[in-house]
């Protein structure tokens, strides 16, 4: 085969390549907006108001921040929480456990289904424990107002001046037993009887939530 038909064939070959390649690619491309320009302004205000005593996380998913307790209608009320972000949330650095959600209020949230969406929102925030504060949407922020309101909000939610109580590393799954377990405070749940496996209290039961890890409420075994 001549030069010239090697050449022609090379070329046809890299033509079809090329359409299947195009075919084949998926279409995601990178966004250049993340955040909105009235979000980034809050959001290095609010980085310099909170300095390194919280990380701040943007538009998280509600479902990565709340959960469903059991029971009928599970489903139904994940799905109400599925699609839907804060926007934004501050967590302790040492356990990323989240602390206060932000909201940055503008002309949209005035329209009727806004109004509706923040109100369940609102009480989901509110039955999990977890304060919501609502900030008005602004030119200019002051890093210091901005500080005394977070931290008047962090101070409103329960058991804020408590530390947060944690799960022990070392525990195991175990089974229920025939007595009755007592009800998780915060998921109102059975809970299950455990036992630590190392550390200090190594072979010593207690009762765990049944919904570990997102839930970390312990009790003492009798």
């Amino acid at each position: 085969m001549g030069p010239g038909r090697t050449g022609c064939l090379g070329a046809v070959l890299r033509l079809l390549t090329g359409k299947r390649d195009q075919a084949t690619a998926l279409p995601y491309r990178l966004s250049d907006v993340f955040l909105s320009p009235a979000e980034l302004s809050f959001f290095l205000v609010l980085r310099e108001a909170v300095g390194e005593r919280y990380v701040i996380c943007p538009k998280p998913s509600l479902a990565e921040v709340l959960y469903v307790v059991g029971g009928r209608g599970r489903q139904a009320a994940h799905n109400r929480i599925a699609s839907r972000r804060v926007d934004f949330l501050l967590c302790r650095p040492e356990t990323m456990r989240p602390v206060l959600a932000l909201e940055l209020d503008d002309a949209s949230h005035q329209r009727a289904r806004r109004r509706e969406r923040d109100e369940f929102v609102d009480r989901a925030f509110e039955a999990a424990g977890l304060p919501l504060e609502h900030i008005q949407a602004q030119r200019a922020y002051s890093p210091t107002e901005l500080a005394r309101t977070v931290a008047a909000a962090v101070r409103r939610a329960p058991g804020s001046e408590e530390p947060a109580r944690g799960q022990p590393e070392d525990a195991a799954v175990g089974s229920d037993r025939a007595a009755p377990a007592p009800l998780c405070p915060k998921c109102g749940v059975p809970m299950v009887l455990r036992t630590a496996r190392r550390g200090a209290h190594a072979g010593a039961g207690f009762y765990g939530c049944r919904n570990y890890p997102r839930c970390n409420e312990t009790k003492p075994a009798a």
